[in-house]
């Protein structure tokens, strides 16, 4: 019906919508018993025959009229279910469901995608039950493949394979979860079940020993990408919440006197509390402050531009970490980190008095860091010093070897932001840590060879009663047949 053809319509306001929504077969005219007068001139005018032959036009065959009326009680059904399924979200949204108006969709928009969410098939079988609503609701969740991660946390797999896959065997994986099940379990909820724990503890560890990418980890554990990524950053925080206090911390009075005997009876240095090295991990270029996370060593030795941010540990004489500093940018020196670290300023309130903290040459010569002679024409006296600083020293350089061997993550540029870093690495630490007291043990396939430069710094010795202290160590451990022969000869 064409609105134009009607020059009168203004007269019959209400007939445009009564032609649209009622049943021209049903059209009836009321006080049928009252005799119209009869008209000559109506019968003739030209306006009113038109007027008639249009609505003559809605008489219509028998079967185009049932096929009109099926349509027409199908429109009222739809407009009948439709009008219940906003009451049920209405009586949702009121038992404590958000309101659409806080969520920055329109209710149109929402109710646009529920109706054409219903002529679609999900991907899931689950569906879950509204209380109260009597609603139903379906989850979009794709289905992935679980089976390598079953086959994997079965007691039937071999241990030689779980080790391989998660550098540590059942036994320690087993003691991780126990100890994180409290911060790391979750709840079912309406919508779908909780990852178990043990699954969520084996994403994290499964992705820094592998350093595969998100997606290959989705992969084996049928879980979603942006859930595999969130799973490894909430399982590292309470590694570094949970785990850290208890297997990485400064020795106490006892431990420490334990560490110095231990590394006197192989090196003959007295008073060793730790050896300290310094490494760097890389990474994708930040968006901020670019050049001081450029590593220019690196860059030039691999001849391709390297960021990097460091890592800087002190170890006892099993290689355990007792002292982390991270995330310092990579284009600093190792003496520039040990400045701005924890560990300096502990020195600085007096609680390394008694102990040495061996280094490299990196390292400057203080009240509280040994390091080797670094000038020329050293003495028969001072290079058998240098080796036997190299032994305390080569322990913090073969744990950390052991660390980027055993959490392949560190290994390579990552796509972690660079906030989220520290978090992960301190976790690898604290890991290394519990795989190093537990006596887990690397295949020899899966070693690593460290390539940190060690830059001598403009001022390296920076106490005059530190250089007396060491030319006396140097001076006891030749004269008392404490430092090796083959460096003299």
């Amino acid at each position: 019906m064409v609105i134009s053809s009607f020059p009168f319509l203004e007269d019959f306001p209400s007939f445009f919508s009564f032609g649209q929504d009622s049943d021209p077969g049903f059209i009836s005219f009321s006080n049928t018993k009252k005799r119209p007068r009869y008209d000559d001139s109506i019968e003739n005018d030209p306006s009113v025959q038109e007027l008639l032959t249009k609505l003559l036009a809605f008489d219509s065959p028998p079967e185009e009229k049932e096929t009109r009326d099926a349509y027409d009680s199908i429109l009222m059904d739809s407009n009948y279910n439709r009008s219940n399924q906003e009451l049920n979200e209405s009586a949702v949204y009121c038992n404590g469901y958000p309101n659409l108006s806080d969520s920055g969709i329109s209710p149109q928009a929402k109710r646009a995608r529920s109706e054409a969410a219903d002529d679609v098939a999900t991907t899931s079988d689950d569906t879950v039950s509204i209380a109260n609503g009597g609603a139903q609701r379906r989850l979009w969740v794709k289905n992935r493949s679980k089976a390598w991660w079953e086959q994997v946390n079965s007691q039937d797999f071999p241990e030689e394979e779980f080790r391989k896959a998660f550098r540590m065997s059942r036994a320690t994986f087993d003691m991780i979860c126990e100890e994180l099940e409290s911060v790391v379990t979750k709840k079912d909820t309406m919508l779908r079940m909780a990852i178990p724990v043990r699954q969520r503890v084996a994403v994290c560890i499964w992705r820094l020993a592998t350093g595969e990418a998100l997606r290959e980890v989705s992969k084996r554990f049928g879980l979603g990408i942006s859930t595999c990524h969130k799973l490894v950053l909430e399982v590292c925080t309470a590694i570094r919440s949970v785990l850290m206090p208890k297997f990485l911390q400064w020795p106490d009075e006892n431990r420490m006197k334990e560490i110095k005997r231990d590394f006197e009876l192989f090196s003959g240095i007295p008073d060793v509390g730790g050896s300290m090295y310094t490494t760097h991990i890389p990474i994708i270029a930040p968006k901020v402050n670019v050049a001081a996370y450029f590593n220019k060593r690196h860059t030039e030795r691999n001849q391709k531009t390297s960021y990097s941010i460091t890592v800087q540990g002190v170890v006892d004489p099993k290689g355990v970490f007792t002292d982390i500093c991270i995330g310092w940018p990579g284009s600093m020196t190792d003496d520039q980190v040990l400045e701005k670290s924890a560990l300096s300023q502990r020195a600085n309130r007096g609680a390394l008095r008694d102990a040495w903290v061996v280094g490299n040459s990196g390292y400057p010569l203080m009240d509280w860091v040994l390091v080797p002679y670094t000038h020329q024409n050293l003495t028969w006296t001072q290079h058998a010093y240098n080796g036997k600083v190299e032994e305390v020293q080569s322990v913090a350089k073969e744990s950390f070897m052991r660390l980027k061997a055993r959490w392949s993550c560190l290994q390579k540029r990552t796509e972690m932001k660079l906030q989220d870093l520290p978090v992960v690495l301190g976790a690898c630490c604290v890991l290394h840590n519990i795989c190093e007291m537990r006596n887990e043990e690397l295949s020899p396939e899966m070693g690593f060879e460290l390539f940190d430069d060690e830059i001598i710094p403009k001022n390296n010795v920076r106490s005059v009663n530190a250089m007396h202290a060491r030319d006396q160590i140097a001076h006891k451990l030749l004269h008392h047949n404490l430092a090796g022969t083959n460096l003299l000869l």
